[in-house]
C-alpha cells in the first residue's frame, strides 16, 4: 500500500529504473560508517592533547629507528587521547604501510581526510597504499588531489607518474600490470634456474627456434612463424604463462621486488 501511495503521489513506478541511485541505501550507510567509525563526537581535554602529542613524537622516533610496530602503538594511543587530530591517523598510516598493512593505512588516511579535507600528506600516503594494493585509478586520483593542495611536491609528482604508468599497463590489451626491471630479472638466481629448466622443454625449444628463424628471414618466417609484432607478443605471453605455471612464487617475488623499489623511493615525512 505504501509503495502504491508513493507511486501515485510522485507519478513514478518500479519501471523507472533511471531514477535509481548508484548505491543502495544500506551501502551508503555502511560506507559512511566505515569512513567515520573512528571519528569522535567530542574533543579531548588539554591534558590529553599534550600527552597525545608526546606519544606522536615518540612514534616519530620509532619510525626513524624503523621500529614500525612500536610506532603504530604510539600513534594508536595518541588517537585514543586526541581522536580529532588528523596528523596521528596520517602518521599511523605511514607506519602501517611500512608493515605492508595497506588496507589499514587506507582507512587511516580516510579518517585523516575526514578530519582535515585539505591535508595533502594524507592524500599522498593514501596514494602509496592504493598503489600497493593495485588500485591504480584511485591512487592517481589521490595523488592528483595531493598535488592540487601541494603543487610543488616532487614526491607526489613522481609517484603520480608511476601510478599513471601502472594504470596504463593494466589497461593495455597486452599489459600484464608488471613493469619488470630486466637487469634484476636476469640476475635473479631463481629466474636463471627456471629459464634453464624451461629451455629443456621441447615446446619452448620449438618456439625459440621459430623466433630465431623469423629474425633472420628463415623458412619459419611467414609460414606459421613469428611474422609480425602480434605473434611476438603472443609468444612472450606463452613464455610468461609457462613461468607462472611452473613457478608462481617467482612471479610474486619479482612483483614485490619491483613494487618495493618504486614505492620505497618516496621519502616519508612526519609532522
Amino acid at each position: 500500500v505504501a509503495i502504491q501511495c508513493l507511486e501515485t503521489v510522485f507519478k513514478i513506478n518500479l519501471e523507472d529504473t533511471h531514477l535509481a541511485p548508484p548505491q543502495h541505501l544500506i551501502e551508503m550507510f555502511t560506507n559512511s560508517i566505515h569512513k567515520n567509525d573512528m571519528l569522535p563526537l567530542s574533543g579531548s581535554s588539554p591534558e590529553n592533547a599534550v600527552k597525545a602529542d608526546q606519544l606522536k613524537d615518540e612514534g616519530n622516533n620509532h619510525m626513524k629507528e624503523e621500529n614500525y610496530g612500536a610506532a603504530v602503538d604510539c600513534y594508536t594511543r595518541a588517537i585514543q587521547l586526541d581522536p580529532n587530530n588528523a596528523v596521528y591517523y596520517c602518521n599511523r598510516a605511514a607506519a602501517h604501510s611500512k608493515l605492508s598493512n595497506y588496507r589499514e593505512a587506507i582507512k587511516d588516511c580516510e579518517n585523516a581526510i575526514a578530519i582535515d579535507p585539505k591535508y595533502s600528506k594524507a592524500y599522498g600516503r593514501m596514494g602509496l597504499a592504493l598503489t600497493s594494493v593495485n588500485k591504480y585509478e584511485e591512487a592517481v586520483t589521490s595523488y592528483q588531489k595531493a598535488l592540487d593542495l601541494d603543487p610543488e611536491n616532487d614526491s607526489y609528482k613522481s609517484n603520480l607518474k608511476i601510478a599513471e604508468q601502472k594504470l596504463r599497463d593494466t589497461s593495455s590489451p597486452t599489459g600484464t600490470g608488471l613493469s619488470f626491471d630486466m637487469a634484476s630479472l636476469i640476475n635473479n638466481p631463481a629466474f636463471i634456474s627456471m629459464a634453464a629448466s624451461l629451455m629443456q622443454n621441447p615446446q619452448v625449444q620449438q618456439l625459440m627456434s621459430g623466433m630465431m628463424s623469423n629474425a633472420i628471414g628463415g623458412p619459419a618466417a611467414g609460414v606459421g612463424g613469428l611474422s609480425d609484432l602480434s605473434s611476438l607478443i603472443h609468444a612472450g605471453q606463452q613464455f610468461a604463462q609457462q613461468i607462472q605455471q611452473q613457478n608462481p612464487e617467482l612471479i610474486e617475488q619479482l612483483r614485490n621486488h619491483i613494487r618495493s623499489r618504486y614505492l620505497s623511493g618516496s621519502t616519508e615525512e612526519h609532522s
